[in-house]
């Protein structure tokens, strides 16, 4: 006859724990970098600029006019694009190395370096949409309505900004335009239109636009996001160097040291192509 424990949690100090794959620290999924103007050509920490030409107006002449007040066409600065470097440390010791051998805490130490480093590229680039000169709807404490989309196409319609138009919303500030649409019913005559935001949260396009997309990753100044809709040249992101980890080992700490870092340039690069849409984007309950 058996003795003994007689369930298995009796037991759970003799098993060994089992560890799931690293999990990682939330992070959103990056996308800036598909939406604006994307520079690869530079070299090491020089500054890239960014000339405009003049416009020329053309005017009514008569038959014998003579033609004395011309444009003097020249290149003028309008932005420029200073790289900088980031980076970021993660420490292993030995002794994780040697206590959880169902994963590689190495590897998962890698990815979550990198995920970090791809968050800080998004948030530099859309901070870059505070700096935009083409409008700016909305207002602080006041709720994300679709007027506000729509005044920010009319505003890059206006000034002969050419499409396409993307608008980037924080999430929180996307929801009441998602619920006048799927709840209120508000928005009428477009069922098919309706029946996406019921379905997945997202609409391909809205009239004017060419995509809407939501990060998390919008600046935010308390409560408040800076939304924004534009052109892809409004935004840039100049890439200097990749993302590299490089491991060093630490043998007085008994660890290894990975090491992230980059280089690159990121912000507004046409300023008038682009319009803020302030609103809130608080926590919804």
């Amino acid at each position: 006859m058996t003795t003994g424990p007689s369930q298995v949690s009796s037991l759970n100090s003799l098993f060994e724990n089992i560890y799931e794959d690293a999990v990682f620290t939330i992070h959103e999924q990056t996308l800036a970098t598909r939406l604006v103007k994307f520079y690869t050509d530079g070299q090491g920490a020089q500054t890239r600029n960014l000339a405009t030409f003049p416009t020329i107006t053309a005017a009514t002449i008569a038959e014998n006019d003579d033609m004395s007040n011309p444009t003097v066409f020249g290149k003028t600065s309008l932005t420029t694009l200073t790289p900088g470097e980031i980076g970021a440390q993660a420490l292993i010791t030995d002794l994780m190395l040697e206590t959880y051998p169902q994963q590689s805490i190495r590897e998962g130490a890698s990815l979550e370096l990198s995920m970090g480093a791809a968050d800080k590229i998004d948030s530099d680039i859309f901070s870059g949409g505070t700096a935009f000169t083409g409008g700016s709807v909305g207002a602080t404490g006041s709720t994300m309505t679709w007027g506000y989309l729509y005044a920010a196409v009319a505003n890059l319609r206006a000034a002969g900004i050419p499409r396409p138009y993307y608008a980037v919303l924080h999430p929180n500030s996307w929801e009441p335009l998602m619920e006048t649409a799927a709840v209120a019913g508000t928005v009428t005559n477009a069922p098919a239109y309706q029946d996406e935001v019921m379905r997945s949260f997202w609409v391909a396009n809205a009239p004017g636009l060419d995509g809407i997309f939501f990060s998390s990753n919008i600046k935010k100044v308390g409560n408040d996001a800076f939304n924004l809709v534009f052109n892809p040249w409004a935004l840039a992101f100049d890439l200097r160097r990749p993302i590299r980890i490089e491991p060093e080992r630490d043998a007085s700490k008994r660890a290894w040291e990975l090491n992230m870092s980059a280089l690159y340039a990121a912000g507004v690069w046409r300023p008038l192509w682009g319009v803020m849409c302030v609103a809130l984007a608080s926590t919804i309950s």
